[in-house]
Formats: C-alpha cells, structure tokens, sequence
C-alpha cells in the first residue's frame, strides 16, 4: 500500500472504479487498474506518462530496476486460483435483448453480470439512425441507444464488465463460463444473448459507407430511401422479400443475382417478378459502391456482368446486402440444440433451452424478426424466466 501511495503521488494520475481500491483511498486520475475481486489475485499494471509499462509477475514486479515483492506465496497462489467468482444471473452479450435481460434482473435483485462481448452494444452500434424503437420521438443514433440501455441497467446494479467469452461448460450447475482465456465465472444462471451477424461480400466499399448508405436490414434503414432508389444483394427469400419490402417506399429498385436463377421460393419469385418497380439483374456482381462517408453517402453502385465483364453504373441512394445473417452460437456447439443454421432453439413461448437454467434472448434464437425491439422483449422474458428457475431451487 505505501508503494502504491509513493507511486501515485509521484508518476500517476489515478482513476478508480472498483470499490476495493476505493476503499483505500485511490479515486482520482488514472490508474490501469484490472478488475478486482475478493479473493482473486492482485494484478496491477502500471504506465508511467512516457507510456513505459512495468513488468510483472504474480510474485513480484519490477519498477525503476527495482523488484518489490507481492507477497504472495506459490501456496496462496493455488488456494486463490481455486476460489472462482460466483454469480446469480451472467449474461453474455450486450446489445437490446442483453441489455434489457440485465435490467429486470438487477431489479429482481439477481445481481446480473454482463459481459459485453467483442461488439459492446451489439450490432445497433454500426447504425446511424434508429427511427423504429418507441420512446425516441426525434430518433437516436444506435450507439447512443446503447448507452442509454448501458446506463439504465447500471443504475440498477448491472455489473457491466468489458471481456469476451471464451469458452462455456453448461453440463452442471453452477455453469463455468470463462472470459478472456483466463477468468472463470460460475453462474447459477446464464441468459445468451450474443445476437446473429449480418454477413457481407467483403469488399471495401462496404465498411466505407456503412451507415452512409450501406446496410443489412431493409426493416431498420428502409424508410431514409423513401422516393429514391436502392440496390439489393442477394438471391434468397431474404433478399426478395425486402426487396418487395423496400419497392413499396422507393422509386426503383434493383437486385443484384450472381446467378442465372433465384434461390427464393417461387412464391416470394412471384412477388419480385410481379412488382412493377423492382428489377432483377441476373449473373451481376457489386464491383463499387460510388460515394462518400457523410452527406453524400451513397451515389450509385458499378455491377459487373460475370459472364460478359460488362460494367453497368447503377444510380442508388442506398444499398442493402441481403446475404443471411449467421448466428454467433459457436460456443455452444455441441450443448445446447441449434436449428440447421446454428440458432439456438428455445421452447415456445419462453426464452427456456433444453439445459434448465440457460436461457436464449435476441436475435441469436430469432431468424424472423430480428429487431431491437423484439430483441427487447425477448431479453425481458429471459430475465423473468430465470428469476422463476431461481425461486424454484431455492
């Protein structure tokens, strides 16, 4: 403690957050200061302002060419490793259904744990506009969405820890969910709420103008193109039903097909070949997406003929990739039951998995809808849901 003291008041400006460290007195400035627990291992690191790290070891570190000892012994060590954090109610995932699962638990008293993921706030936080979610009369931007969801399931007690979730072990209760490749967590209830990701033809243009014209979901953004005209990837149901969707707003719309045929159903072919507006352009490719962040955003998109390499310059506002999404349930594989395309499936009417205890919300259990407000919703049912498992066992 009296190192500590010597280095914060000659190196360091400090900024603590955890109680422990409160609790002596360092609150002010910054420190880079790992999460403390009860009975975990002490582990500090510190920068000086030139940015020179400080090496360390469980045992001691050395600062200034000067080793101080942790007073930690190899015994202690062992006994610490083996004491692990236990929670009611860990939530993986932080977008609307994780977020809003972590604010009717905190306020069941559950003492929820969120851990935030590779993507803090989920995939709302690659969008500009959010014009569809009730309570938001002027709109909001989906970062700042998240935000308000972050700070209202804090101000309940949501223990929100940044981490990614490296590897689960649901066969018993209390379930072992490790963070990071090093922490475990035992939680005697886990709601999965890690969402499903847009998939994208991975060209540059597309992280470019994302949010400026680029998006995955005709649903969400379809409304900004009212009166212009868009282009639409894909040959599936998804891509011809919002493409429908989007040519009863916009004045044209076209859709990109690299083969010679649809894969759609023939009754959603019907539909496209039956709107009057909406143009099919078979064997074309996305070459560039024409246009600038910001104001300008999208401007037209260059398709390629693959069969004759004739270039075509499409005039768009918008363009919408329609390709699937792919559910982030990997970690699961192999304990918990997935439909064909890897979401997870939950008994009807409720957020429940067949592993009692584990609950799905969002759009990880949702191929259909995939909205922040059902999202929501479902994060709401799972938290409920799993107050109920806990009152039963108790």
């Amino acid at each position: 403690e009296e190192l500590l003291r010597r280095l914060i008041k000659e190196y360091y400006t400090v900024k603590i957050e955890n109680a422990w460290w409160k609790g002596m007195g360092y609150d002010k400035g910054r420190l880079d200061v790992m999460r403390l627990k009860q009975n975990e291992l002490i582990k500090v690191r510190f920068k000086k302002d030139k940015n020179e790290a400080i090496k360390e070891t469980r045992k001691e570190f050395t600062f200034d060419g000067k080793v101080y000892p942790t007073g930690l012994t190899d015994a202690k060590i062992a006994k610490m490793e083996k004491e692990k954090e236990i929670v009611e109610t860990l939530i993986i995932g932080s977008g609307p259904a994780g977020y809003s699962a972590a604010i009717y638990a905190a306020r069941a008293d559950m003492k929820p744990v969120v851990i935030q993921g590779l993507q803090p706030g989920g995939q709302l936080t690659t969008t500009t506009d959010v014009d569809n979610y009730p309570g938001y009369k002027d709109g909001i931007t989906g970062p700042e969405m998240m935000e308000d969801f972050k700070a209202q399931a804090e101000r309940f007690g949501t223990d929100t820890r940044w981490g990614m979730v490296t590897k689960v072990d649901l066969s018993e209760r209390p379930f072992k969910v490790e963070v990071d490749e090093k922490d475990t967590i035992l939680a005697e209830t886990v709601i999965i709420a890690t969402g499903a990701s847009a998939k994208w033809l991975g060209i540059e243009d597309e992280k470019r103008l994302n949010g400026y014209g680029v998006s995955a979901c005709a649903t969400c953004d379809g409304f900004f193109y009212k009166g212009k005209e868009v282009v639409v990837v894909g040959a599936g149901d998804t891509a011809a039903e919002e493409a429908t969707y989007l040519a009863k707003m916009c004045t044209k719309v076209t859709i990109l097909v690299r083969r010679d045929e649809m894969r759609a159903s023939k009754a959603m072919q019907h539909r496209v070949f039956n709107t009057p507006n909406l143009e099919v352009l078979f064997n074309h490719e996305t070459k560039s997406i024409n246009g600038e962040p910001g104001a300008v955003g999208v401007e037209s998109v260059t398709a390629i003929n693959n069969k004759t390499n004739e270039e075509t310059i499409i005039p768009a506002s918008g363009f919408f990739v329609a390709i699937g999404h792919k559910p982030n349930s990997d970690l699961f594989k192999g304990q918990l039951e997935m439909d064909d395309a890897g979401y997870l499936i939950v008994e009807p009417g409720t957020s429940k998995t067949e592993i009692p205890g584990v609950f799905a919300a969002g759009d990880i259990a949702d191929h259909v809808y995939r909205q922040a407000v059902t999202s929501a919703g479902t994060g709401c049912m799972a938290a409920l849901d799993a107050e109920r498992f806990l009152a039963d066992k108790k």
